[in-house]
């Protein structure tokens, strides 16, 4: 049985007929097709519809030329054409000088007349894997362009302590190489703080890649980090570069770090600590320049653990650490996001701009919000999308119902005594529920329907 073909189509441009056969006998081994021309004037039309695996380029055409002028005059022609072609250079024994120039023009390679077909096989092969991880690491450089591409409507926002912090902390460490860290519950922006580190730092130029690795299978892992070698697996059809070879020279985030396996840890660390790594099926390490920011929402720093994650792997990832605050710790945030989301579904959807009256703002800062900013921002769009009249409402945004029945109760509470401000509405609620249980948090909490947490900063808030 034949063996399977590793390429789909050479190309041997050479005046020499004989030469011409020679080079397709050899090369159909390993080449589904191999096309034969006559000179590079008629290569540049057959490039326009076909796209060779390799070109073999003989440099001299006149009769009687040595000098290889007219092959360096069509180099740089087929490389405009095709900037990843894989051109080697066929020359006489004499041309080796010649050759070697081409090289330092851009061909991939030369093979020497008379050739030996073994010689002529290997150095082909090697030009067409060559061109064939240009053109990986091309396209892999241009999904991480559109997945680094920002999306300029979703900003980290806020004003709070807690988020000033954090702005520190992006300022200190963002010129620099280090490592970084990024913890928070889910939907806090750490997505977004990778992407202002990256924005702000040196490689700010070349690309971020971003790979959520919790929503890579984990036989896939070791595949989508480091890439793999052609046949290196049953489905392994081509070689692949991984992410962090694709990140080479920009930054690399690793969401959802947590979930990388025990076992592939290791081979983390070790890249990172000698910043190399080696694609599956591969013997072959390949230096990387990247800069790493990964983010989780798992308590990684507990010792006890370190059955799920490696501490040593944590030092290296965590050179700074950054943890962003649940929105629920930060709602003085909260009218300043409401407004900036609302605004922006509003200019999105053509819809009229509304008022977010005092008491439904408070009732939505007061509330929980257990998916965070990310909960925010759909709450914010929905609300846009069916609200009607000139005002929002508490119901035009999606709340937990035991939440909203919190919220309301707290936001549109009966005045006592006719007195209409809030705030001592609220108060005169706290009072009344306190001293009815006689100061037993557990049971006024439940009686007003909040948390033991939320009463207690109600109960600072208002001095009792």
């Amino acid at each position: 049985m034949a063996n399977a073909r590793s390429f789909d189509l050479a190309v041997v441009v050479d005046d020499d007929a004989d030469i011409a056969l020679a080079a397709r006998l050899v090369l159909r081994a390993q080449f589904h097709e191999v096309v034969a021309l006559r000179h590079p004037q008629e290569l540049m039309p057959f490039l326009a519809s076909n796209d060779p695996d390799i070109i073999l380029l003989d440099l001299n055409f006149e009769r009687g030329a040595t000098d290889g002028a007219e092959g360096f005059r069509w180099l740089p022609l087929i490389l405009e054409k095709d900037p990843d072609a894989a051109i080697v250079i066929i020359t006489a024994h004499g041309g080796v000088t010649i050759a070697v120039d081409a090289i330092k023009r851009g061909a991939a390679d030369f093979v020497t007349k008379p050739w030996s077909n073994e010689r002529l096989l290997a150095t082909a092969l090697s030009a067409a894997s060559l061109r064939q991880t240009r053109r990986a690491v091309h396209t892999e450089r241009h999904r991480a362009a559109e997945i680094a591409t920002p999306i300029g409507d979703f900003q980290l926002l806020g004003r709070s302590p807690a988020m000033k912090r954090v702005s520190a902390l992006i300022d200190r460490a963002a010129p620099t190489d280090a490592n970084v860290l990024i913890l928070g519950e889910n939907g806090t922006g750490k997505e977004l703080v990778a992407r202002e580190l990256h924005r702000r730092s040196r490689r700010a130029a070349a690309a971020m890649v971003s790979v959520d690795l919790g929503a890579v299978t984990e036989t896939l892992f070791e595949s989508e980090l480091f890439g793999h070698a052609k046949g290196a697996f049953t489905d392994a059809k081509a070689e692949r570069i991984g992410r962090l070879q694709a990140g080479n020279g920009g930054t690399v985030f690793l969401d959802e770090i947590g979930n990388l396996p025990l076992h592939l840890q290791p081979k983390l660390l070790t890249a990172l600590e000698r910043r190399e790594v080696t694609p599956v099926g591969s013997n072959r390490p390949i230096a990387i320049d990247i800069r790493l920011i990964s983010a989780t929402n798992m308590a990684v720093r507990n010792p006890a653990h370190e059955d799920v994650f490696r501490q040593d792997l944590l030092y290296r990832l965590n050179t700074v650490e950054i943890e962003l605050p649940p929105l629920r710790e930060r709602r003085d945030d909260i009218p300043l996001l409401l407004a900036h989301y609302l605004g922006l579904y509003e200019r999105k959807y053509g819809a009229p701009r509304r008022r977010l009256a005092q008491p439904v703002t408070d009732a939505l800062t007061e509330y929980d919000w257990p998916g965070n900013v990310r909960a925010l921002r759909h709450a914010s769009e929905r609300a846009v999308i069916l609200a009607e009249g000139d005002d929002y409402l508490l119901d035009d945004f999606p709340l937990s119902r035991r939440e909203q029945q919190t919220t309301i109760s707290m936001a549109a509470v009966v005045p006592l005594a006719g007195d209409l401000n809030l705030e001592r509405a609220e108060r005169q609620m706290v009072e009344r529920a306190l001293h009815k249980h006689h100061f037993n948090i557990s049971l006024a909490a439940a009686e007003l329907g909040l948390t033991r947490a939320s009463l207690y900063r109600r109960m600072e808030k208002h001095g009792l």
